[in-house]
């Protein structure tokens, strides 16, 4: 696995950049997790909004471009592409973040096999 060192300027902006949902996840729930989590991970020729290298699991906050049919289909090349690497892809909406959190921090936990 290459990663494209062009995004990693890119990866920085958003690290310091987050969205509110991005934000919420990260501040409240991620950022204290027994595992370590990276934010704005470089993978290959994309930016995961959060990686945990030790469960190979990648987390990804939605919001909605990915709901029209370009961001669908992107979504689902990213995915076969991560999960070829074997690394497991859990996505959320912004609406779970703010509507649903507990049920998202909750989920989290419980794939990531934390407790």
């Amino acid at each position: 696995m290459r990663n494209n060192s062009k995004l990693t300027k890119n990866a920085q902006y958003l690290r310091k950049h987050m969205t509110k949902q991005e934000g919420k996840l990260w501040v409240f729930f991620l950022k204290d997790l027994p595992v370590n989590i990276n934010r704005q991970k470089v993978i290959g020729n994309y930016i995961i909004d959060f990686y945990c290298a030790e469960k190979k699991t990648a987390i990804e906050i939605d919001g909605t471009q990915h709901f029209l049919t370009e961001g669908k289909e992107k979504d689902k090349t990213r995915d076969n592409y991560l999960n070829s690497l074997g690394i497991k892809v859990l996505r959320y909406s912004n609406y779970d973040i703010n509507e649903n959190f507990e049920s998202v921090t909750e989920d989290i936990w419980n794939k990531l096999k934390l407790g």
